[in-house]
């Protein structure tokens, strides 16, 4: 079986790396935040939430900056308590989407018992369309809060998302093989099960990464950047030959991150990691080459009918 590194033309041992910045359009710091790393090269590309209020800012700036990496942060939860947002489908019913306010389900699990797959299909169509209907030259897909892949409860709808992306196609963030945050192997059933995802998407024409990677999305008690540092450098040096993708949530620490977000400080020090010198020299000295989405794209749209 070949890696999608190799498919994209690559050798069997380059580890190429899509740095994404998950989370643009959540609020007006997220959005000053990406935009200066994509800007900068920093970040490989970004996805946007387009249902929450400050989507539109995002995209209107990512319409205007065409040449950089922008996809669709598929967004199906609303995690926080004080800051909300529902679905952006008007053409019919989302009810089984929605608690009784209206919003969006606040966690996953809630997400996975209650919604009708007709539904998810119709907002996960209604966001990509909004994102192209206000200019955004969309890359790729991915998912917010892993709402999708049935992680919670084992009801899945990667059959939906692959009929979305095979529809628009888009390339969709799916590792083929899966991993333990220690660099470890996953279980074998989990493993096997990530396959059988991939071959279906391979099956539909959508193209997906080897492995996707990250650190805890919470900081620990104390943590310092130094010692998130440390970890990034460790994950680094970890990476397997292959598309990896790496995901982080940068902003502005501000009054406007803080008044709502449990994870303020966290968020920034994402917005420094990649542009910290002793990160950037850890690339190189490992040889790690930084690709986006649009080679993904390019090569989707390259094997697959229109």
């Amino acid at each position: 079986m070949k890696s999608t590194a190799e498919l994209l033309g690559y050798g069997p041992n380059d580890r190429l790396l899509i740095i994404n910045a998950d989370d643009f359009g959540l609020c007006h710091s997220s959005n000053k935040g990406i935009q200066k790393l994509l800007e900068g090269g920093i970040v490989s590309s970004a996805t946007i939430m387009m249902p929450c209020a400050w989507a539109r800012e995002a995209a209107v700036w990512s319409a205007s900056h065409t040449l950089l990496d922008v996809g669709v942060h598929f967004t199906l939860t609303s995690e926080w308590d004080v800051m909300k947002w529902g679905p952006v489908y008007r053409g019919g019913s989302t009810e089984s989407l929605v608690t009784g306010e209206g919003y969006f389900h606040r966690d996953s699990k809630s997400f996975e018992r209650r919604a009708d797959t007709e539904q998810v299909k119709q907002e996960l169509i209604a966001q990509v369309e909004m994102a192209l209907h206000m200019g955004v030259n969309v890359t790729h897909a991915d998912n917010h809060m892993g709402s999708l892949y049935g992680l919670q409860t084992g009801r899945h709808f990667l059959t939906e998302v692959f009929d979305v992306c095979a529809g628009y196609r888009l390339p969709f963030r799916l590792p083929r093989f899966l991993q333990l945050e220690s660099g470890a192997p996953a279980p074998p059933e989990l493993a096997l099960q990530a396959l059988k995802h991939a071959a279906e998407a391979d099956r539909r024409g959508v193209a997906v990464l080897d492995y996707l990677v990250a650190l805890p999305f919470h900081a620990k008690p104390g943590e310092t950047y130094a010692q998130f540092k440390s970890q990034m450098i460790s994950l680094l040096k970890r990476l397997k030959p292959g598309v990896s993708e790496l995901i982080i949530h940068p902003a502005l620490v501000t009054d406007e991150l803080t008044a709502f977000h449990s994870e303020p400080l966290k968020r920034g020090m994402e917005m420094d990691i990649f542009r910290d010198k002793e990160v950037q020299d850890a690339m190189h000295y490992e040889g790690i080459k930084q690709i986006g989405w649009k080679e993904l794209r390019h090569y989707q749209r390259r094997n697959s009918r229109p």
